[in-house]
C-alpha cells in the first residue's frame, strides 16, 4: 500500500500527497548520485587539507568553555551551535558522535573531534532540528540530551515527531514552514530552506526540512540548517527579521553541478547574509565531516574572498574555530 502524507495540505505548494518538496526546480540529473560517486572515486576526492588533518585541527579546533551565564554563542562543530540569551539556552542540530551514520563502523567520520560532550553542556532548554539527515540528527546525541535534560523541548520539522516517538523521546513539537511556538518566553519560527530529507532508502521527503528563527528579549537568531541558494529565502528577513545573529552553512558544496540545489557555497552564503539582512553571521557546516568534494580548508578561504568582494569584514561573517565563542 502506497504511503500517503498525513499532513498534506493542497493549499501549501511545498506539500504533496507523497511528502514535501522544494519550491525551486530540481537541479540534480537523474543519474547524478551514481555519476558523482564514480567521478570522486576516479579523482581521489576529497583531497586532504594543506598540511594534513593534524595541522588543520591545530589551526581550527579548540576546546569549548561553555560555563558561566553570559549571553554568547558557541560553534561546536558542523551544524551544532549553542546559543545562550537572557537565561535561555538553545542547541541546534546536535551531532557529537564520531560518525554521521546509522552505523558505528561505516560512514562519514569526524576529521576534528567534538569540542564538548553532552555531560559537559550547560542546562539545555530547547533543541532545534533542521532535518533528519545523519549529520544533523544523531540518535545517540539526542538520546543523551533527553536523558540528561528531561525538561528540554525538541522542536522539529513537520513529519519528524514520529521518529522521536519511536525513540520514546518526549517534549517534541513539530512545525510547518512559518508556524511558531513559544518556549519560556521565546518565540521560535520554522522557516523555509532549499534541501531534502531521508534516513533510509524508503522515506525520502516524508518529513520536512528548514531553519529556525528564535526571537527572545529583542534578539533574533536564525539557524539556517542545510540549504541551497534561493532568492525566496529573503522572505525570512522580511517576515522574521531583523536578524541579529545567523548560523549559515559554507561547506559541502562541490561539485556544483550536483550540490547547488542543496548546499550553498561560501559566496552564496554571503549573498544570503546580505539579502536576508543579517547583522552578524557564524560560518557552520564545514571543518568536521567530508561530505562532498571540497577539502576541509577550502570553505574558509573562499569565504574570505567572498567577503572581500562584497565589502564585508570578518566581523560581519565570522570564522570561529570549532569550540569558539562570540559574545552577544
Amino acid at each position: 500500500m502506497a504511503w500517503t502524507n498525513p499532513f498534506h495540505d493542497p493549499s501549501k505548494p511545498h506539500h504533496t500527497a507523497e511528502g514535501f518538496r522544494n519550491l525551486e526546480p530540481e537541479t540534480r540529473p537523474p543519474d547524478g548520485l551514481r555519476r558523482w560517486r564514480r567521478e570522486r572515486k576516479e579523482q581521489g576526492l576529497p583531497k586532504p587539507p594543506e598540511g594534513g588533518y593534524e595541522s588543520f585541527s591545530r589551526r581550527w579546533w579548540q576546546g569549548a568553555d561553555v560555563s558561566g551565564d553570559a549571553d554568547a554563542a558557541w560553534w561546536l562543530g558542523h551544524a551544532t551551535v549553542l546559543v545562550r540569551k537572557a537565561g535561555l539556552t538553545v542547541l541546534t542540530d546536535p551531532v557529537l558522535s564520531r560518525r554521521a551514520s546509522p552505523l558505528s563502523f561505516l560512514g562519514p567520520a569526524r576529521r576534528t573531534v567534538a569540542p564538548v560532550d553532552v555531560a559537559s553542556l550547560p542546562a539545555i532548554d530547547v533543541v532545534v532540528i533542521s532535518h533528519n539527515h545523519y549529520d544533523h540528527l544523531d540518535k545517540a546525541t539526542v538520546h543523551a540530551l533527553s536523558r540528561r535534560f528531561p525538561d528540554a523541548v525538541f522542536l522539529v520539522p513537520l513529519g519528524l515527531k514520529r521518529w522521536f516517538d519511536r525513540q520514546r523521546i518526549g517534549n517534541v513539537r513539530e512545525l510547518d514552514w512559518w508556524a511558531t511556538t513559544d518556549v519560556r518566553g521565546a518565540t521560535f519560527t520554522f522557516v523555509p530552506a532549499r534541501h531534502w530529507s531521508a534516513r533510509t532508502l524508503w522515506d525520502r521527503n516524508r518529513s520536512l526540512w528548514g531553519g529556525w528563527v528564535m526571537a527572545h528579549e529583542g534578539f533574533r537568531f536564525w539557524f539556517a540548517g542545510d540549504t541551497g541558494y534561493s532568492d525566496k529565502l529573503a522572505e525570512i528577513g522580511r517576515r522574521a527579521g531583523p536578524i541579529d545573529l545567523a548560523a549559515i552553512p559554507i561547506g559541502a558544496y562541490a561539485p556544483r553541478w550536483f550540490m547547488r540545489g542543496q548546499h550553498v557555497d561560501p559566496a552564496q552564503a554571503v549573498q544570503l547574509h546580505r539579502e536576508i539582512g543579517v547583522r552578524r553571521s557564524i560560518a557552520i557546516h564545514w571543518g568536521v565531516f567530508e561530505l562532498a568534494d571540497d577539502p576541509l580548508d577550502e570553505p574558509p578561504r573562499l569565504l574570505g574572498e567572498a567577503l572581500t568582494q562584497s565589502g564585508l569584514s570578518a566581523d560581519d561573517f565570522m570564522l570561529l574555530p570549532i569550540g569558539g565563542r562570540t559574545s552577544l
